[in-house]
């Protein structure tokens, strides 16, 4: 099981926990607009990183997006493996045949 997997198990397993004690927990009891707002603000915090060419900070906010992803997933009852299945059905397709497939 990679970190990711694993992440995406603490993160169910969090649902129920109490919300003053898990940061987890508190996202996904305010809703899955909210958990949508914090990915948000992660992925801007990861593209200033990247736009200013801080490697370290890039690493970190990469972190906290990858982490609000799965709240979010979770907070719609998407499974990360649900996402992971999607992307290896993508697996050697070229981005510009995918996205016109899409249009299709």
């Amino acid at each position: 099981m990679n970190v990711l997997d694993r992440l995406a198990e603490t993160v169910a397993a969090r649902r129920d926990a109490d919300p003053e004690t898990s940061w987890t927990a508190r996202l996904l009891a305010e809703g899955p607009a909210k958990c949508a707002e914090k990915f948000g603000e992660e992925a801007v915090e990861a593209i200033i990183a990247a736009a200013q060419g801080d490697r370290d900070g890039l690493a970190a906010e990469a972190a906290d997006v990858l982490f609000h992803l799965v709240v979010m997933l979770e907070s719609r009852g998407v499974k990360l493996a649900d996402v992971l299945a999607e992307l290896e059905r993508r697996e050697g397709t070229s981005g510009v045949a995918e996205k016109a497939a899409r249009r299709g």
